[in-house]
């Protein structure tokens, strides 16, 4: 088995200096660690329990199928925040079938975010 120690997801996006303003700015994401020099350097930011390092920079968006799923501890709160910094949602706060209150909001290259709160009564937050 392999000991990860660490893991971060890797964004290459097509505007860097948007997708910074967008991570950093309207999303609010604390800096980890900043690197390089220039239009194309890197900015990691805390998600938690991972990282997300936007670098370098891409031809074109990345694949429709990359999602991020960020847990917050209030999503309606989030969505007053994040929608006053003009982030596109996708939809409001809604608790769905599986119990999760989810919100979809767009990053700068289209990919979607989904934004979570789990409910106190939600079994995620019980063992068994």
């Amino acid at each position: 088995m392999v000991h990860v120690l660490s893991s971060r997801i890797l964004l290459r996006p097509t505007d860097p200096e948007r997708s910074r303003a967008f991570y950093g700015e309207s999303l609010g994401l604390p800096v980890y660690r900043e690197f390089g020099t220039g239009p194309e350097r890197g900015t990691v930011y805390f998600l938690g329990g991972g990282f997300l390092e936007v670098s370098g920079r891409a031809d074109s968006p990345p694949v429709p199928s990359l999602a991020l799923w960020l847990q917050v501890a209030d999503v309606h709160a989030a969505h007053d925040e994040l929608s006053g910094r003009g982030v596109e949602v996708l939809g409001p706060p809604l608790r769905e079938p599986w119990g999760l209150v989810e919100m979809w909001i767009r990053a700068p290259d289209g990919h979607r975010i989904v934004v979570v709160e789990v409910p106190a009564d939600h079994p995620l937050r019980h063992r068994p």
